[in-house]
């Protein structure tokens, strides 16, 4: 046996490590503990600054930020999905590919009009770009004649904060004027500036004239709506400039309403008599010809949605709402009630709290932790720095862009452990020195002086782990931003606090006086000296024997490692990329085929609800669980963004009460609802959502295009197909819906014969069946169309359109005539497409699936679709391209950018050891703790039940940094020791021996800070859960392995050192003989 594997002999470590510098009065350090009035005066400072910033900063529920995504809305009455891309989409994604700064264009074609999505790259400027975008959609001069104007406009993520709705058995119009007259009223309201109508149609005027009317005064409705529009106008015509001042002049005919309207001169007779429009034509002042209803608990409903904006509080705008609610009731017309309707306000309310009990808890445990193992003075300075590091890390909150939300108030709770390690490593130095007589003064500037070298670059390695997720992209990157702008704010205030503060305060710190004090102290001790003779007596003989085994202790390691990464390889750890939060809100989405009725589609509707009623009334009644059941038939969904509204899409929510008075949970009342429905004839898709929380999308999402649509749509139905054969997978949509029937006219020979042209034809169809415009007035907040078309009975079936007749233009020399459609028009059956969706130019499809994790893994099936499925899809269909999306995209996106900055964060702290110990080596000693870390963090999710996903993730990064925060100072403290002449075994075990206190206390104090969000019930913690579950077990599991292989592991090192500085010894001796 060597001399460096025999056990040391017996004598007693050192309670201090010497710094090499005695003189305490001079340096930094030795400055503030002199002058205790600087430091409090620094301290007081940091916190009323800190104060006030935090008493201004904005509060939410989630962050707000920019989505850079611009939106255009192209509107083109009338058109079908084919016309709309051939006139608007392809002229406007044309001119905006020239701009610069663009990611992505995705464009989606439908009935009336086209939606573009431009996704801008994460450098760009959105206002320039979208400034640019709005330019080039100008300069096109090629749009159909009868396409409105297209809007351009940045997307943003308006937060609703609640609803109100009015309901009850009466007509939609008065419903509506009830409904206008309350968002007036809200929006008097100073803490209320964002409110929006919905399940509403919109204003309409429709003038209809019956076909035999129009032929007997020899008219034809596009005439009627050119009079109608010339005969109501309001323009100034400039001024006069008389003696006694200006007098301004105004034309002033506008027809605001069905009477002024009537009176409008259609035809007028050389006798002088005329024909008014009411003398022709039913005025109809009602809605939009749409499929558009809205009920509430089965009545008739208007929903008025409140958004909070800028600096608005959530908890003010719900307040007013429902007091306006409570307040409103009594004067609303009979048979009209009001109710308040999902109060997000509640949300952001009961999440805070849950976030404070938490961090008081774990405050109030850590404290006590402190108490139980330190003198009750350091354990009162130590703690001193929780709060001051708190408020002064609101200090960056404003000028870093962070509000007060869930996100940032979790990130305080995972500085809370964090917080206390660097001051209770400069305290336990401080008591050391005062251990072996040093005075109080001399005591905390030694002390300080030893540790600050390795707290200092503890702190920065923890500060390191925490800034890749400063730049992890897209919307989750800005959303998770927040969380390292506070923890490494909080750090920076702590280290600060620990370095100056803590020290002047510990200097001139008095002996406890009466006897409660004296009495705490010594049972204080008493748990000191208790944990120390733990210590000595288990820890050290066993890190002796440990080191002196270090090859089997360090394999042994290994070994479990190894174990444990081939345990999460082969599936056994659950995983998943977001994790599942149960909502206070259900939503059902059921489609028919397109072009059904809307009576069969309120049929379905009726379903539904009944259907949601019988469930409730089997599991504990509706009181218990309902506060509202509110439906929509015909309403697209507006959290998507190319959702399209239609009598085939019928929506029906439920309202439950809060999640500890229901007594059903939301997965299992959705699933119920869902099988209730299952056999219901002719529904096409559905899809169920009782999750919040981000959504990534579908959890297989494959975009394919192809620019032969037809070959397009036979490739999706393809690959559909072979998605049935995996386990696991459902709702499977091939992305493509049977369209409605469509008639294509063109013109027979004899109609061009007879002078009618293509335009002519077009036209008549349009006014008789879509309407003519006649033109557009603004009524308070509505913009109302006039349209003039015909009789709803004349344009109802097939039968109307072979009894229309177009009006010739007459030949030169000959009056107009009149034709019937039929010999007018060649007409050919079709279908139309439902949506043309096109992504950078080329038309695309998304096939979509969900995976039930029970029976199948969707990261193993997208992995088996990408290696053999996909790429036998591409050589039965050339030229045919994939792309992956939805969740799966997203995964590959976050999860790479968060890896790849995780090993620069890796590096980046290597490179920061390799300063510190000036050795490429010892290094590798320290980062040994990280892998070992990962290994907890996958225990603890197997011990709590839960998926890793990727806050579990984030906490590893986070685990990074604070898992070497201990095995640094284990590390610096072997290397002092042996400065001191000691050997490398002797030096590691006397090391263990003083730095074992303080790394317990810092592990211990950490997990227990988490703790009360680790063991957290509530459902609406669960999304953050993750990464404290990975932070808390991950820190103990490397709080084990710091104490213990370590040092096994520096030892190591050290033989491998020593080993190649015998041969190179060797070697010489080897080389000077030759």
């Amino acid at each position: 046996m060597s001399d460096v594997d025999r056990d040391p002999p017996e004598d007693r470590a050192p309670r201090t490590l010497a710094t090499g510098n005695e003189d305490t009065s001079k340096g930094i350090f030795a400055w503030f503990c002199n002058n205790p009035v600087a430091a409090n005066m620094l301290m007081l400072l940091v916190v009323l600054v800190g104060f006030f910033s935090l008493k201004g900063a904005k509060q939410e529920v989630f962050p707000e930020v920019r989505l850079d995504i611009v939106i255009v809305t192209l509107t083109y009455p009338g058109a079908s999905p084919d016309e709309v891309e051939q006139g608007v989409t392809l002229p406007a994604e044309e001119a905006i590919r020239e701009v610069d700064g663009i990611k992505r264009i995705t464009s989606q074609s439908g009935e009336g009009g086209a939606l573009l999505v431009i996704e801008l790259l994460l450098d760009a400027n959105t206002d320039e770009v979208r400034s640019r975008i709005q330019a080039a959609i100008d300069r096109v001069s090629t749009f159909p004649e009868r396409a409105e104007k297209p809007q351009v406009f940045e997307l943003t993520n308006r937060f609703q904060v609640i609803s109100l709705v009015v309901y009850g058995d009466q007509p939609q119009k008065t419903l509506k004027e009830v409904a206008e007259r309350a968002r007036e009223d809200l929006l008097a309201d100073p803490r209320i500036t964002n409110v929006a109508l919905a399940g509403v149609r919109q204003r309409e005027i429709s003038i209809e004239i019956p076909q035999e009317t129009l032929r007997r005064y020899r008219l034809t409705l596009d005439q009627v709506a050119g009079i109608v529009r010339m005969g109501s106008i309001d323009l100034p015509a400039g001024r006069i400039k008389t003696d006694a001042g200006e007098v301004l002049i105004r034309t002033t005919e506008r027809k605001d309403d069905k009477a002024e309207l009537e009176d409008v001169t259609v035809v007028a007779q050389p006798d002088g008599t005329r024909v008014a429009l009411g003398d022709i034509a039913k005025i109809v002042d009602g809605f939009a010809e749409t499929d558009e209803t809205a009920y509430y608990d089965g009545k008739p409903a208007v929903m008025i949605n409140v958004f909070r904006v800028g600096d608005q509080k959530p908890l003010e705008v719900a307040a007013a709402v429902k007091e306006y609610a409570a307040k409103v009731k009594g004067d609303l017309p009979p048979g009209v009630e009001a109710a308040t309707w999902l109060d997000t306000s509640e949300l952001y309310a009961g999440r805070m709290n849950l976030l404070r009990e938490n961090a008081l808890q774990g405050l109030i445990l850590v404290i006590i932790v402190i108490g139980l193992f330190l003198e009750i003075r350091l354990a009162f300075w130590v703690t001193l720095g929780i709060p001051v590091s708190f408020l002064g890390s609101a200090i960056f909150l404003g000028p870093a862009g962070v509000s007060i939300n869930m996100l940032s108030l979790f990130a305080f709770i995972l500085a809370l452990g964090s917080v206390v390690d660097d001051a209770i490593n400069i305290g336990e130095a401080v008591s050391r020195y005062k251990a072996e007589g040093k005075s109080t003064k001399d005591a905390a500037i030694l002390g300080v002086r030893e540790v600050a070298v390795p707290v200092t670059f503890a702190i920065g390695t923890i500060m390191l782990a925490y800034v890749p997720m400063l730049f992890m992209p897209g919307i989750p990157g800005k959303f998770f931003y927040q969380i390292p702008v506070v923890v490494l704010g909080v750090l920076f205030i702590s280290l600060m606090e620990s370095l100056f503060i803590l020290p002047a305060h510990l200097a001139h710190s008095k002996e406890s006086k009466g006897r409660a004090l004296r009495w705490i102290d010594r049972q204080q001790g008493k748990l000191a000296r208790g944990l120390e003779w733990l210590i000595a007596r288990t820890y050290v003989p066993f890190i002796k024997r440990a080191t002196r085994f270090r090859y089997v202790t360090f394999c042994s390691a290994l070994a479990v490692l190894i174990l444990a990464l081939g345990l999460f390889a082969g599936g056994r750890v659950k995983r998943s990329f977001m994790p599942e939060i149960e909502s206070d809100f259900v939503e059902f989405e059921a489609r028919l085929p397109y072009g059904t009725s809307v009576q069969r589609s309120e049929e379905l509707e009726h379903a539904m609800v009944v259907a949601l009623e019988e469930v409730i009334a089997a599991h504990g009644g509706r009181d218990r669980n309902v506060r509202g059941i509110f439906s929509m038939v015909g309403v697209p969904d507006q959290q998507d963004l190319f959702s399209e509204g239609g009598a085939h899409l019928v929506r029906v929510f439920l309202y439950m009460t809060p999640i500890d008075q229901r007594t059903i949970r939301a997965a299992d009342l959705a699933r119920m609802w869902r099988e209730k429905l299952e056999d219901y004839p002719g529904v096409d898709k559905v899809k169920l959502q009782w999750q919040t929380g981000p959504d990534a999308g579908a959890a297989l999402d494959v975009q394919l295009s192809h620019p032969e649509l037809d070959v397009l749509q036979a490739a999706a139905r393809d690959l559909a197909e072979r998605l049935k054969q995996f386990k696991g997978v459902k709702d499977i949509d091939d992305g493509f819906t049977e369209g409605k029937p469509q008639l294509d006219l063109t013109l027979a020979p004899q109609a061009r014969a007879a002078g009618i042209t293509a335009l002519d034809l077009a036209s008549t169809l349009r006014a008789a069946f879509f309407g003519a415009e006649a033109m557009r007035m603004q009524k308070g907040r509505d913009e109302v169309r006039v349209y003039v078309r015909l009789p709803e009975d004349e344009r109802r079936s097939e039968h109307a359109l072979d009894a229309l007749i177009v009006r010739t233009p007459g030949l030169p020399g000959m009056g107009s005539s009149e034709m019937p459609l039929g010999a007018v028009a060649q007409i050919e059956r079709g279908k139309s497409y439902t949506a043309i969706t096109r992504v950078d130019g080329r038309r695309a499809v998304d096939v979509t699936a969900d995976v039930d994790e029970a029976v199948g893994n969707p990261g193993d099936i997208m992995k088996e679709l990408r290696d053999k499925v996909l790429p036998a899809l591409v050589l039965d269909y050339p030229q045919l391209t994939w792309t992956v999306g939805g969740e799966q995209k997203e995964q590959d996106e976050i999860m790479g950018k968060l890896m790849r900055g995780f090993g620069m964060a890796i590096g980046a702290i290597y490179v920061l050891l390799c300063i510190v110990f000036r050795s490429y080596f010892q290094p590798l000693a320290v980062l040994i703790a990280i892998p070992f870390g990962i290994v907890g963090a996958m225990l603890g999710h197997m011990i709590m039940g839960y998926s890793f996903n990727l806050m579990s993730w984030m906490g590893v990064v986070a685990l990074a940094g604070v898992a070497i925060n201990d095995s640094l100072v284990y590390v610096d403290a072997i290397n002092r020791r042996r400065a001191q002449g000691v050997s490398a075994r002797r030096a590691a075990i006397d090391a263990g021996s003083i730095r074992a206190r303080p790394i317990i206390l810092t592990a211990v104090t950490s997990f227990i800070g988490l703790a009360p969000m680790i063991l957290e019930t509530e459902m609406q913690a669960r999304f953050l859960i993750p990464m404290t579950i990975s932070l808390g077990f991950g820190i103990i599991v490397s709080t084990m392995v710091t104490l213990v292989v370590v040092p096994c592991f520096y030892l190591i090192l050290s033989d491998i050192a020593d080993g190649f500085r015998w041969w190179r010894r060797k070697s010489s001796r080897v080389l000077g003989r030759l």
